[in-house]
């Protein structure tokens, strides 16, 4: 079964390697991940120029950020997997993660808005602050391969916690690597969750 909602006009995109949408209250709604689940393809995407330019703007945004807030932390602009990424390293920036990612999330939407500004065009940046974001991922993983150890030894569906867009897409990444299993969205947010339930 495959999640076939249909993100809005006036939403922009979010998440990992496939296009995504956000919602006009800027929470993150993972378009990608219902047209990773359709089988549909990625749109094609902006040359590396382009897109290290939007990592410019972004960094420049929160450098400005940064500097109102009295924090300290390094900020490097790059491209990686076809989308301009923007990483802040340095002591003492948990605040600016917050619980869960919320902060870091909220920051991220703030940036790529800066980014549209400037450019016009709606952009799939990235934002990481302290490895948060890699540290996830690999929690996510394991989260996911429990799940699909439940789903295989009870051939019941399970429900995951309500999470970020993020989250969902690395699930959904885990989940979709392995065989008679599949997984969809569910709800709304802020409790969008993941199901994982046997292939059909």
């Amino acid at each position: 079964m495959t999640d076939t909602s249909i993100p809005s006009a006036e939403q922009s995109v979010d998440e990992e390697i496939v296009p995504t949408a956000v919602t006009g209250e800027g929470e993150p709604e993972e378009a990608g991940e219902a047209a990773a689940e359709a089988g549909a393809a990625p749109k094609k995407a902006a040359g590396e120029g382009e897109l290290f330019a939007q990592s410019e703007i972004a960094a420049d945004y929160i450098e400005g950020l940064l500097d109102i807030l009295d924090y300290d932390g390094d900020i490097d602009e790059l491209v990686s997997g076809g989308r301009p990424v923007v990483e802040v390293v340095g002591a003492q920036l948990q605040n600016l993660v917050g619980q869960r990612g919320a902060t870091l999330e909220a920051l991220q939407e703030l940036a790529r808005l800066a980014v549209f500004r400037q450019t016009g065009t709606p952009s799939r940046l990235l934002l990481d602050v302290g490895g948060y974001r890699a540290t996830r991922r690999k929690e996510l993983a394991a989260v996911a391969k429990n799940a699909v150890e439940k789903v295989k030894e009870h051939g019941e569906p399970v429900r995951l916690e309500p999470m970020s867009a993020f989250e969902r897409k690395c699930v959904h990444d885990v989940v979709n690597a392995m065989s008679g299993v599949e997984s969809e969205s569910e709800g709304v947010e802020p409790n969008r969750r993941i199901i994982v339930r046997p292939a059909d």
